[in-house]
């Protein structure tokens, strides 16, 4: 043994070759941690040391070759001054570089995943021999950064500067076949040939046959490519991935920009530039909110992969109710490999369903995602029917009919009669009590809430709602289902519209506000798209449903009585009242037309305007400021609501469910996470000087006491 490590070990394989493994012991995955780097350094210390060594081979031990850098040390180090961080990035560095002049050959041989970190290991050897399952990219810029480890200077030397603007400005992951037709890897083979291919290469190499150092030499000089190639390429580049990034998120132009100004020249002063950049990002609200965000991510699932102990496994299920949503359900749960009935007591609404299904499938074949063969498959586990007789054998059964109680628990009761006795029945309301639906059941204990967000095949969020009756086991079953759904379950405790829509009343409450203060709700939805919503509040009002927000409202204003209930009419009954429903009937707060793609598309509707004039009780002059305040105070005053009451269990869960639920800008990170960025104090004060308008904007006690003492909610 040349070097043994908790994360690597140096070995001799053959006659002068040695393997260079990374297998971080007590971890599922290799990453590069403080540990794995310093046994790096030791690692190529030795390498370099021995003069019998004509070879190295890096390979892993695990199902994954690297991740990349351990997103829980960027925390603390990235709140290191900023030379302190460059310095110690150039250390880093170093180590690569290192690693990549030894005297010697070097393959990377690619057996899983290798990421950011990962494939800027396998960029600094000489080759990279990959298996045909294994996947390679530079992810950084969805975490608000860009590669630290030598990417933006490797890659675009290797590839050529359009590729790697390309890879690094998606943060992609790239199948084998890719990589090898761009040049980012040399051979590609099946998994068991990898150790022999590498090993091949190496000899080739040693023997002479293969000229490493030529092949090494791109990666230590500046990018091939003139003045005016340069200001063509990078300048179109720029151009294009601002268009794609919006504002909001700087990191991939930043990329560009950095391979740009490191263009002519070698090696070790890119990686200077490099650095220097790196860490201009990684001191940004977004890089900070984004980090934060992944953090929360593997929270999330590490809490959902928790009930899997008890869950019982889900082998055939069921959905009540066909139609859009049913259908929707339907085809999320056949498309994962779940066989799923689904009912419903009209013939068109069975067709509804499956055609929902049919065209969702269709889209996923036409973009190749899937083979006729599997939509066929997929399109066979749906099996329609009108009544409970194939119902003895399902495990779990989603309730989607109409947002009425009484129809709901006659529902309930009905297939709860038809079903095993540890079947498991979910609702799919989006506000009605769990605990008062139970009531008309005999095994409450089974009984949980699943609550989808609509497109069900595009929203990642599925809020498990625990009843007050609801077992582990029920709420466990649930959640696993969920996951192999593909969904991103969060567990919340019952009350009226759980956590996302009892948090995003409270924001339409605001709009409501601002629109009986005259503001021009086109104005209102420009401002909240530019803050970074996906869309402002009159089109996702549209886009929802104003019956449904409607109906909504009335159900979170009896909930929540001192704080959710109105006075007089607001611009939701005048809308509902003159049957303008939104985009479900072609007229809301927009008109809506038919663009060449069939897809519905919002004009300016002069109705709409005569229509809200008799809501408006005063004329106020607000800023752009004040419009997005009057909006965000509610919405996170109501998600620390949540939080007290134990609706939600931690900071976490309470962002992701927004981010996931409704499209809370990412790069902001969630509802308290913008507090925390805000500045705890200071959004208790900004609630303060909007208290005139209710009780929404008045801050929570222990939100003041939070202040008081200095706490945030993400320490």
């Amino acid at each position: 043994m040349i070097y043994e490590g908790k994360a690597i070990t140096v070995k001799a394989l053959e006659s002068g070759i040695v393997e260079l493994k990374f297998d971080l012991k007590g971890e599922s995955v290799n990453k590069f941690n403080r540990l794995t780097l310093n046994e790096l350094r030791q690692s190529v210390d030795a390498i370099k040391a021995d003069a019998s060594i004509k070879g190295v081979i890096v390979s892993s031990g695990k199902d994954v070759f690297i991740v990349g850098a351990d997103i829980t040390e960027f925390v603390d180090n990235f709140k290191l001054p900023d030379e302190e961080l460059v310095a110690g990035n150039l250390e880093a560095n170093k180590i690569f570089s290192d690693f990549e002049d030894l005297d010697v050959p070097t393959v990377a041989a690619i057996n899983g995943i290798a990421l950011g970190g990962g494939l800027e290991m396998c960029l600094a050897a000489d080759y990279r021999v990959m298996a045909d399952s294994a996947r390679i990219g530079l992810p950084e810029v969805k975490l608000g950064i860009y590669p630290g480890f030598g990417g933006t200077v490797r890659l675009p030397r290797l590839i050529g500067t359009d590729n790697a603007v390309e890879w690094i400005a998606a943060g992609k992951e790239n199948r084998a076949d890719d990589a090898l037709k761009v040049g980012a890897v040399d051979a590609v083979v099946s998994g068991d040939k990898l150790q022999a291919a590498a090993l091949d290469l190496i000899k080739r190499a040693i023997s002479g046959e293969l000229d490493f150092r030529a092949k090494r030499q791109p990666k230590l000089e500046k990018l091939k490519l003139n003045a005016i190639e340069q200001m063509m390429s990078f300048e179109t580049a720029k151009g294009f991935v601002a268009g794609q990034a919006g504002p909001n998120y700087p990191a991939p132009v930043e990329a560009i920009k950095t391979i740009q100004k490191a263009a002519n020249f070698g090696r070790d002063k890119a990686l200077e530039v490099e650095a220097a950049g790196f860490v201009k990002l990684a001191k940004t609200s977004v890089a900070e909110s984004l980090i934060g965000l992944f953090l929360n991510d593997q929270e999330l699932k590490k809490k959902a992969k928790a009930h899997d102990e008890i869950a019982r496994d889900v082998k055939l299920s069921a959905v009540l109710g066909a139609g859009i949503m049913g259908g929707g359900i339907a085809y999320q749960s056949a498309s994962k490999g779940t066989p799923i009935l689904m009912k419903d007591i009209r013939e068109e609404g069975i067709q509804m369903g499956l055609n929902e299904a049919s065209k969702l499938l269709g889209k996923r074949v036409e973009k190749g995602r899937m083979t006729p063969a599997q939509m066929a498959d997929a399109l066979n586990a749906i099996r329609p029917t009108m009544s409970y007789g194939d119902f003895g054998n399902v495990d779990i059964v989603v309730e989607a009919v109409v947002e009425n109680p009484k129809v709901k628990q006659a529902v309930l009761a009905e297939v709860e009669a038809a079903v095993k006795e540890d079947t498991i029945l979910a609702s799919n309301t989006s506000t009605i009590s769990i605990s008062l639906l139970a009531k008309a059941l005999k095994r409450p204990e089974n009984f949980v809430g699943m609550h989808f967000f609509n497109p069900v095949h595009m929203m990642p969020l599925v809020e498990v709602i625990r009843g007050e009756k609801s077992s582990d086991v029920a709420i466990a079953t649930t959640v696993a289902y969920a996951k192999k759904m593909g969904k991103n379950p969060i567990v919340v405790n019952d009350c009226p519209g759980f956590l996302v829509n009892r948090v995003l009343f409270p924001y339409f409450g605001g709009f409501s506000k601002l629109l009986s203060f005259g503001v021009d709700f086109v104005r209102i939805d420009k401002v909240m798209e530019k803050f970074g919503w996906p869309m402002g509040p009159a089109y996702l009002s549209d886009v929802v449903g104003i019956d449904t927000g409607h109906h909504g409202r009335d159900v979170m204003a009896e909930g929540f009585p001192d704080r959710m209930a109105v006075e007089g009419r607001t611009a939701v009954d005048v809308m509902y009242e003159a049957n303008r429903l939104g985009q479900k009937n072609g007229k809301g707060f927009y008109a809506y037309e038919t663009d060449k793609r069939g897809k519905p598309k919002k004009v300016v509707d002069p109705e709409a305007y005569e229509l809200l004039k008799s809501i408006v009780v005063e004329q106020r002059e607000l800023s752009d400021e004040d419009i997005i305040n009057t909006m965000m105070i509610p919405l996170c005053l109501e998600t620390v609501r949540c939080l007290e009451d134990g609706i939600v269990e931690t900071a976490a869960e309470a962002d992701m469910g927004l981010i996931y639920g409704i499209g809370f800008p990412p790069f902001r990170g969630g509802a308290l996470r913008y507090i925390d960025s805000v500045g705890v104090a200071e959004f208790v004060a900004l609630g303060d000087k909007y208290a005139d308008l209710g009780a929404l904007y008045q801050p929570t006690e222990k939100l003041r006491e939070m202040a008081k003492n200095g706490q945030t909610f993400f320490g």
